[in-house]
């Protein structure tokens, strides 16, 4: 029997005391996981970016409209694969106007070959060009609003008022984790056909799949010179770059959030250093007690350490217990399925989890620092005669 086995043995004790202090931390634990795993998941878009694919949008601000004729000026780059415009849509489902998800009209030909992360099977893509009022839908969309191939749709229009009526063509899955899955697509030959004569020919921005992705600089920079001198100037960037740009509107809310998992960091080893302190005041005649017998000041200051270890320990093991079905099952499907546009694979990573078990063990050891150090230094005399 070591040393740091008789320590980890004293904490059954006062059994009360190390169950509260182990679940205090578990929950500071699962805190930090979750804290981490939502801004692993936030940046997922920016991790999974493909290297491949740009984005050109208005020079001035991605609300404001480009021509949709610059589409074909962009397929003449040298280097440009495949190019395709978008324009979002902004519309609601009247039955569920809280229900939030990403509406776009997409040039039907070439989307799936720009975005080839989106599986869709060659009959439902067939179905759906057949149809002017056909739609793809993500199987995380169609699995919550209960929808299938050839159900029929009413989307109720905000930039473009109005009930819109759409066809489900088909349900596309997802083969990379940044793809959200609960978008909604439809032509926009449709959505222009319908709109007002000024708001017509118009996209929100233009994607292009590049044949060299170590040329997206030089691509992007030849696009934007094309553009310099017409009426509407452009801005072309990786799709890295743009979803970088993206996050940087919330650097805020990131920056908030950090500060968040520090703070949990110091409850922690508050609750911890409380636990260790009170533990060594009511042993301290014990181990005057061993100091007399023949111990160390170094084997008093390793009974403390061993105390501390253990509680990390099973703190870390406690709080990634329980954070898996909160979460992963929880929290997770519930981001994925209404927030899927921020948050498109919500999973705890492995680096998570290693690192909350070691924080955990890492601050209970530095939570026991002091106390461990105090009862060694405390004379045989002085720590016979104190009462707890």
């Amino acid at each position: 029997m070591s040393l740091l086995s008789i320590a980890a043995r004293n904490l059954l004790r006062n059994k009360f005391r190390t169950i509260f202090t182990v679940l205090g931390a578990a929950v500071a634990v699962l805190a930090f996981v979750f804290i981490q795993t939502m801004l692993t998941s936030w940046s997922a878009g920016v991790e999974f970016a493909a290297k491949d694919r740009i984005a050109t949008r208005h020079k001035v601000s991605m609300i404001l409209p480009l021509p949709k004729r610059y589409a074909d000026t962009i397929r003449e780059v040298p280097g440009v694969k495949h190019a395709s415009y978008f324009q979002w849509f902004g519309g609601v489902d009247p039955k569920d106007k809280n229900n939030f998800f990403a509406n776009t009209a997409v040039e039907s030909k070439t989307v799936f070959d720009i975005y080839d992360e989106m599986v869709v099977a060659p009959e439902d893509k067939a179905r759906w060009l057949a149809d002017r009022q056909g739609a793809i839908v993500g199987a995380v969309l169609a699995k919550k609003m209960g929808l299938k191939v050839g159900d029929r749709v009413t989307l109720q229009g905000t930039i473009f008022p109005g009930d819109w009526q759409f066809n489900v063509s088909g349900i596309y899955t997802a083969s990379r984790r940044s793809i959200d899955q609960s978008q909604f697509f439809f032509h926009w030959d449709y959505l222009n056909e319908s709109v007002p004569e000024p708001q017509r020919d118009q996209v929100a921005w233009i994607s292009a799949r590049l044949d060299d992705p170590t040329r997206s600089a030089e691509v992007s920079a030849a696009i934007d010179r094309i553009f310099d001198e017409k009426d509407v100037q452009t801005a072309t960037m990786s799709e890295r770059a743009m979803n970088l740009s993206f996050m940087a509107m919330f650097s805020a809310v990131l920056s908030a959030l950090d500060a968040v998992s520090i703070i949990i960091l110091v409850i922690m080893v508050m609750i911890l250093g409380n636990t260790i302190a009170m533990g060594v005041r009511e042993r301290t005649r014990e181990y005057g007690v061993l100091r007399a017998v023949g111990f160390q000041p170094k084997h008093v200051g390793l009974f403390i350490l061993g105390e501390a270890l253990t509680i990390g320990v099973l703190a870390g093991v406690v709080g990634l217990g329980i954070s898996y079905p909160l979460v992963e099952l929880m929290f997770g499907r519930f981001l994925e399925e209404n927030m899927g546009g921020m948050f498109p694979y919500f999973r705890i990573a492995p680096m998570t989890m290693v690192a909350a078990v070691l924080l955990a063990v890492t601050l209970s050891v530095v939570a026991s620092l002091i106390p461990a150090y105090r009862a060694a230094k405390l004379s045989v005399t002085d720590a016979l005669r104190r009462v707890a």
